[in-house]
């Protein structure tokens, strides 16, 4: 009798997946608040406010109308793929037709989407660092490789052309592009976009554009849309995929509801895939999005200026505290400070060496959840969100202060 084949339990893909340590250390503090403790968490990158009143009520006739009970095209109902377009032309100034959009459960679907749909084995995709912490386990998923290209706090975290090309080889296909990023709230100018555009353009590279928060700006930009990489270069519309949803300037993260825009034989390809992998983005949530986008935008921007006022004032309440160098954020809702100089000192009979282990420090010390730098790439930073109440935010400082031996 032949021997059998000992094969692993786990697909070796899926095995060599990291857990998502936003959600990881997000879940440990909701875990430790259901046991009583007082955390306060800048984990999650999920507004606190209640999805807006008219969402909630096209959502309620929706739940009442048998046509949303049955299935529904794999790519969307054709309206929202028509505000999908028509949002796309108004922020992103690129125009494209309905067939060119798809929608997805939630723009985390839509990224991996992406990724699988252009990039093959041993692809190269060029990856802005810091990162959003999915973006890597969904380049590797799509058997493409990850190429890091870091830019630090005295950059205001964002990269140049000649960062880029120094990390370009013949492999490259892919160059990610995130304004405003997740995790430091860095946009990139229209200047500075229509630069990093023109080289992808001209080295032929394919450019996957994640504008989920390209709403949520602050001070020059003040509530317009961040510059979207295709508006700036019109040129890479036929290598280009925009990836985008209601979660963040909306409230609606428990929705999940995104979308992709892109080519149409790109979105094709991913419509395929959908075919298979999920069907149809949930009739309801789709309704509510068609509202969301659609509908009056008053109750979104007085959740922007009030992400605002919290952006302000957690800038200004961690840049007192010695060891922590903030760069202002100019969009999304996180900070992000170099706490490099906090690591290898004493606190208390703990000397952390890593941001991970700071934020392990911090967690036990002050009952403050933050995510350490080594789930968006190096040590040494910590990411804070500031999508949480007022009150909770200037005590998380001040506990943070209270830690750190601030004035």
């Amino acid at each position: 009798m032949d021997a059998v084949t000992p094969f692993p339990r786990i697909a070796p893909r899926i095995a060599a997946i990291a857990e998502s340590a936003t959600l990881k250390v997000d879940a440990k503090a909701k875990a430790l608040q259901a046991a009583g403790r007082p955390v306060i968490s800048y984990a999650a990158g999920e507004p606190d406010f209640p999805t807006p009143a008219n969402v909630v009520e096209a959502a309620e006739r929706a739940v009442l109308d048998p046509r949303n009970h049955r299935y529904t095209p794999a790519a969307g109902l054709p309206e929202l793929r028509e505000a999908i377009a028509a949002k796309t032309a108004r922020d992103s100034g690129w125009s494209v037709e309905p067939a060119q959009t798809i929608v997805t459960n939630g723009g985390k679907q839509a990224v991996y989407q992406a990724f699988a749909a252009i990039v093959g084995d041993g692809d190269e995709v060029l990856v802005p660092t810091p990162y959003w912490t999915t973006y890597p386990e969904a380049i590797r998923l799509a058997g493409g490789v990850p190429v890091d290209v870091f830019a630090g706090a005295e950059n205001g975290y964002k990269v140049t052309v000649e960062q880029l090309e120094a990390a370009r080889t013949p492999r490259s296909k892919v160059l990610l592009f995130v304004s405003p990023s997740n995790p430091t709230g860095a946009v990139y100018s229209a200047e500075e976009t229509r630069a990093i555009g023109e080289w992808a353009d001209a080295n032929g590279l394919w450019v996957i554009s994640d504008e989920i928060y390209q709403n949520l700006t602050y001070d020059e930009l003040a509530g317009r849309p961040a510059p979207s990489i295709v508006g700036e270069v019109p040129a890479l519309a036929d290598r280009a995929i925009l990836v985008n949803g209601v979660a963040k300037s909306y409230s609606m993260t428990g929705w999940r509801l995104g979308w992709m825009v892109g080519p149409a034989d790109v979105i094709k390809a991913a419509a395929n895939l959908q075919s298979h992998l999920t069907s149809n983005v949930n009739n309801i949530a789709q309704r509510a999005a068609i509202e969301a986008l659609t509908g009056p935008q008053d109750t979104v921007e007085e959740m922007r200026l009030a992400f605002d006022r919290r952006r302000r004032a957690i800038v200004e309440g961690l840049s007192a505290i010695p060891g922590f160098q903030v760069p202002v954020p100019a969009g999304a809702f996180y900070v992000y400070p170099d706490v490099t100089a906090l690591l290898g000192r004493d606190w208390g009979g703990v000397a952390p060496t890593t941001s991970l282990e700071l934020a392990d420090l911090i967690l036990d010390r002050a009952e403050v959840a933050v995510v350490p730098g080594e789930a968006f790439g190096p040590s040494g930073y910590l990411r804070l969100s500031y999508a949480l109440g007022d009150a909770d935010l200037a005590e998380g400082v001040a506990r943070l202060a209270r830690l750190f031996g601030a004035a």
